[in-house]
């Protein structure tokens, strides 16, 4: 019955989470920006051992993100259930650069969980991190952050509206709740009642280094909103040293043993305060109830690496997926495509048998339509290798693997052409805000039908290497900054969309630059976690 929770619970590329109970399974959904299916949703029984079990946008009807900038798309996803129904509400964010924000917020709803989803019943666009609360007494409301263009000021409170599930829309006046407390930037709001007082529970404090969870109550859900003696409820602010960092954007649950827990994204820097490359993930903390304010049982507000177990017995998912042979029905779902959903036009296993046909589209460089199919980078030290047959005509043609953070930034391990089609060689391209470096002609391998690609990133390092018989392997060019894959490099450069909140992917990709037709054959993927 005892064991430890091991913090992060959902590594690499896992923000915003909302969590939701229904009977003894649990349940987290956290925001996939530009990566497509949209929303994760990861399920457990003992809050310790999760897996990835739903991506409920699925359809272009419900997520249209063709041409989003950068980290854009969909935002801090709010999962909830009432009465056999599940709700899910989403931002789809299309643009963020410049004064104005385009921020549509939609819901969707199902009665299972991992089956299909409802067409998009669409909310406002006044601001993102959108939420929806059930009251005791049937109804319903919807809450988000309210953008504010005037003067710079952008975050200008939350607010609460009405929604009527029979008639689908919002109904009624908005209602102003509350500016926030003094640490400023309020988003991401959740709504909760527990004897006689609402809580409002809010990110604050920017999503970096000074992020934190933020805690008010209110005997009316209009307010007026006190603030908690002690904000921040969790913050990792005050100790720049601790493994987990930028703690914040949170949401609460209850056990059914009657335990309460907060879940909430984390970062894990290379060093204090430094670059994350596996982006923002969700971690979770054990908290009581003192004077009707929440208090992390820890007596701190910086979170744990470790925390002991609650009340529940193990259930342990077996070990991960490590090699994925492209001779099944269906792309496993730990991978993700860009902006686009992944459809046999492009990405095809049934041409050819045993292996994953990918049809070149567009660039890296593409906010439009990529041939390319990543999953997640979720430790600092990672083997990556797929084996592949590519037959380049010209220099428009290439194929291979990729480490990729966005369209400005990514490391990319390729065979290619000389401009008349008579050799193939292996190049390395890499990008760093857009700034293009090229290591060309690396190995000759014009006589080899099958090449292996493989990269091995440890921290802040990335080598890649080469086999034609997938034994011997040889170093194809130099090291590489990884480092660059992160939100914190690209923030912090003059990138040309400021927004930087994804991750670092691998993935296998594929681009014919001339006519979008050329293709390449890949026969398998390893993903290989080093200790």
């Amino acid at each position: 019955m005892s064991f430890m929770i091991r913090n992060p619970i959902l590594k690499g590329f896992n923000p915003d989470p909302s969590i939701c109970r229904v009977g003894d399974d649990y349940y987290i959904a956290t925001s996939t920006f530009e990566w497509f299916p949209g929303v994760q949703i990861h399920h457990s029984k003992d809050l310790k051992n999760w897996k990835l079990i739903a991506r409920p946008l699925n359809r272009v009807s419900q997520l249209d993100m063709k041409g989003i900038p950068d980290s854009c798309g969909v935002w801090a996803p709010c999962l909830s259930y009432s009465e056999g129904t599940f709700y899910l509400v989403y931002t789809n964010v299309k643009s963020f650069d410049g004064v104005w924000k385009d921020t549509p917020n939609y819901l969707v709803t199902t009665k299972d969980i991992t089956g299909d989803w409802s067409e998009p019943i669409y909310m406002t666009s006044r601001g993102f991190d959108g939420s929806l609360f059930h009251d005791d007494d049937g109804r319903k409301w919807f809450m988000s952050m309210l953008l504010d263009h005037r003067n710079g000021k952008f975050f200008g409170g939350i607010e609460l509206q009405e929604y009527s599930a029979s008639k689908k829309k919002l109904i009624g006046e908005a209602h102003y709740l509350t500016p926030g407390t003094e640490l400023g930037r309020t988003e991401g709001p959740h709504l909760y009642k527990k004897d006689g007082y609402y809580y409002i529970v809010l990110a604050e404090g920017g999503t970096e280094y000074e992020h934190a969870m933020t805690v008010g109550r209110s005997k009316s859900i209009y307010g007026p909103y006190e603030f908690h003696p002690d904000n921040p409820f969790v913050s990792a602010a005050e100790d720049k040293n601790n493994t987990l960092q930028k703690s914040g954007h949170g949401d609460l649950v209850q056990t059914r043993e009657g335990d309460w827990y907060v879940v909430f994204l984390v970062g894990r820097p290379l060093t204090p305060h430094g670059k994350c490359t596996l982006g923002r993930e969700t971690a979770i903390e054990e908290f009581v109830w003192k004077d009707d304010w929440p208090y992390l049982k820890s007596g701190s507000r910086v979170p744990r690496p470790e925390i002991p177990s609650p009340r529940l017995p193990e259930q342990p998912n077996g070990e991960p997926v490590v090699r994925t042979h492209f001779d099944q029905d269906q792309i496993p779902m730990v991978f993700q495509s860009l902006r686009v959903p992944i459809t046999k036009d492009w990405c095809n296993l049934d041409v050819r048998k045993g292996f994953l046909r990918l049809y070149g589209k567009e660039s890296l460089n593409s906010l439009h339509h990529q041939s390319l199919l990543g999953r997640r980078i979720q430790s600092f030290n990672v083997q990556v290798s797929t084996s592949l047959e590519f037959h380049p005509k010209n220099i428009h043609h290439m194929a291979g693997l990729v480490f990729y953070y966005n369209a400005g930034h990514y490391h990319y391990a390729c065979i290619t052409s000389n401009p008349e089609g008579t050799r193939k060689f292996l190049c390395i391209i890499s990008s760093d805000n857009f700034k293009m470096s090229f290591q060309e002609e690396l190995e000759d391998v014009t006589s080899s039908t099958r090449v292996v690609l493989r990269g091995d990133m440890h921290r802040d390092r990335l080598q890649f290497y080469f086999s034609l018989d997938n034994k011997e392997f040889k170093k194809i060019g130099s090291s590489l900054d990884a480092s660059i894959l992160s939100d914190d490099h690209v923030r912090n450069g003059r990138s040309r969309y400021r927004p930087a909140f994804t991750g670092s992917f691998v993935g296998i990709c594929c681009q014919d630059l001339a006519m979008n037709i050329h293709h390449a054959d890949f026969e398998w993927f390893v993903y290989k976690e080093i200790e």
